[in-house]
């Protein structure tokens, strides 16, 4: 099994947030995704929503480390340790990019459904913290 550190940004504004759906399978998801060689966990979120949403943030707030396994079409099974971020939007148009499909503000009192089992793990810490 393949080992990959990655990391993503949930950047909030007046009661939501804003996610990204994924092109490869039409799932909502928080902007982020895996480190390269020798990159922080805050780099990777910070590069990441750059590549995504073309945003930039502000102060980051560690909102937790997720664990969890995913299989890729391909067959290959990678252990993910995820370290998601909150930030708040600091301004721009986001625009969907990289491999993100579509961009959306989505309120955090009625997130989507359509997610996959890490994304609903943020999405609980997510409204727990904003409770």
């Amino acid at each position: 099994m393949i080992r990959r550190l990655g990391a993503g940004v949930a950047v909030l504004h007046a009661g939501t947030v804003l996610l990204v759906s994924r092109g490869n399978n039409a799932l909502w998801d928080v902007p982020g995704g895996g480190a390269d060689a020798g990159e922080s966990p805050e780099d990777t979120a910070r590069r990441e929503l750059q590549e995504e949403t073309g945003l930039s943030v502000g102060a980051l707030r560690s909102l937790g480390v997720f664990p969890h396994r995913h299989t890729y079409p391909d067959g290959n099974v990678v252990a993910w340790e995820t370290h998601m971020f909150t930030s708040d939007f600091a301004g721009g148009e986001p625009r969907a990019s990289d491999d993100a499909a579509e961009v959306r503000w989505w309120s955090l009192a009625a997130l989507p459904g359509g997610v996959s089992d890490a994304t609903r793990a943020y999405f609980a810490a997510l409204t727990a913290v904003r409770a």
